[in-house]
């Protein structure tokens, strides 16, 4: 089985409260079952609700985690994964290497005085981090690889493809496409390319992303828009486009506007939900 599950859906901060509840609060977390092996993509709030459901299992974990990249809403609920603090569990910890500070070194940091109560050191469970090169593929299990390629974002971000038994899930948070009509990016095009499922930081609206609506451009922040993800979905061929990285100021209302204006340009599309699953 290749199974998907959102446990973080929003962007940059999280948003608790009851105009948000139906799209979800948490920052960027999903959930990878290939056969046996568990994949986690990002750490953002959402990883500690993700770590309550696994610990019920009352088994040891050994999990591979994949960060995009180390901005803090994407790393902020790995201190609050109750697996770290156990020593029955292994995890592996990748990231790219064009990152500005190590993965080991920013999880740590953030774990220090005077942010957190209790160090990395602390930690009882195996962790060991490790890098991998841009586009080479890391075989984590019999027909199961995953593989990296930076993104356009400050401070440096990837996206990932994952293929199982034929099938393939592309995530790419946190990406500015190219406002050039005659340039495409390449890298998510490479990833996403025939993907069952795409997932695609859709944070912006076109209006919100040029200034026209809130009297501010978000040019250069890192994030696209719904209809740039359309178009990227329709080169790359995919069957399964889904919307990511909400913003803060987006309530459920909002993702849903979004959403349909979506559905129009490519029918096969969905806002990202907290707890919605896909299985391949």
């Amino acid at each position: 089985m290749f199974r998907i599950k959102f446990w973080g859906v929003r962007g940059s901060i999280p948003t608790p409260g009851p105009n948000t509840a139906g799209i979800g609060g948490n920052t960027s977390c999903v959930e990878i079952n290939a056969g046996d092996t568990l994949v986690i993509l990002d750490g953002g709030t959402g990883l500690r609700l993700l770590g309550e459901e696994l610990i019920r299992q009352d088994k040891p974990i050994n999990a591979y985690m994949f960060f995009s990249h180390v901005h803090w809403d994407h790393i902020q609920g790995f201190p609050f994964f109750i697996p770290i603090f156990q020593p029955q569990n292994e995890i592996h910890i990748f990231g790219g290497k064009n990152l500005e500070m190590t993965l080991g070194e920013t999880l740590a940091g953030q774990m220090n005085f005077p942010n957190f109560p209790v160090s990395l050191d602390a930690c009882a469970a195996k962790m060991h981090f490790k890098e991998f090169d841009d586009g080479q593929a890391v075989t984590l299990a019999d027909e199961l690889s995953i593989k990296g390629l930076p993104l356009n974002h400050p401070n440096g971000c990837y996206g990932y493809r994952l293929e199982y038994k034929g099938k393939i899930f592309t995530y790419c948070t946190d990406t500015e496409h190219n406002e050039d009509p005659e340039k495409t990016d390449g890298n998510v095009l490479e990833l996403a390319k025939d993907a069952d499922v795409f997932v695609y930081d859709s944070q912006y609206t076109p209006e919100e992303y040029t200034g026209k609506e809130g009297g501010m451009s978000r040019r250069g922040w890192g994030h696209s828009t719904y209809v740039e993800a359309v178009k990227l979905a329709q080169t790359a061929n995919v069957k399964q486009l889904v919307l990511f990285h909400h913003d803060p100021g987006h309530n459920d209302t909002k993702v849903a506007e979004i959403e349909a204006a979506c559905q129009k340009l490519f029918p096969n599309s969905e806002a990202a939900r907290e707890g919605r699953e896909f299985i391949l």
